[in-house]
């Protein structure tokens, strides 16, 4: 009754083994991001372009949200933010050319909102498939309507 109870306990932890070192071989903090632009609307237009997004499981990319319009607009999918893991969010801005950082945050994210003429990456590893039909924009404008009403609605699909 030993013996078996010992290859009991004994399997598992070479199963834990091999699968560490196939873990350290997708070292996620060695990839080289996958760049995805999203343009959070456009002066006078309410829309994500593209509307729809696709990322693969187990990639890291840097989804890189533009606002070039003159209003706020939210990046908001609670359904996406269960589907990945966050490594950060930062604010950049163009200085000489360049982009520097402002601000960085760690830590599960479900919305970001952007400022007219900034931009917001927010660095992720998508850990599940499927599909998200909830990103929006739910900022109100002057006549009332969300930027959703107004067609500022998209689809995020992870395979």
């Amino acid at each position: 009754m030993t013996v078996s109870y010992r290859a009991a306990l004994a399997a598992p932890a070479l199963l834990g083994l091999a699968s560490g070192a196939a873990i350290a071989a997708g070292d996620l903090s060695r990839q080289t991001p996958i760049e995805v632009t999203v343009e959070l609307g456009a002066p006078g237009k309410h829309e994500f372009t593209p509307k729809q997004l696709r990322f693969e499981t187990g990639k890291l990319y840097k989804l890189i949200l533009r606002n070039s319009s003159n209003d706020p607009h939210y990046f908001t999918s609670h359904a996406f933010s269960q589907m990945v893991w966050t490594r950060k969010a930062q604010v950049t801005q163009q200085r000489d050319g360049k982009s520097v950082t402002l601000a960085e945050f760690k830590g599960a994210m479900r919305e970001i909102e952007v400022y007219p003429g900034y931009t917001a990456e927010w660095w992720l590893v998508p850990v599940a498939a499927g599909k998200a039909s909830d990103l929006r924009c739910d900022i109100k404008g002057a006549d009332g309507k969300t930027h959703a009403e107004l067609g500022m609605t998209g689809e995020i699909i992870i395979e």
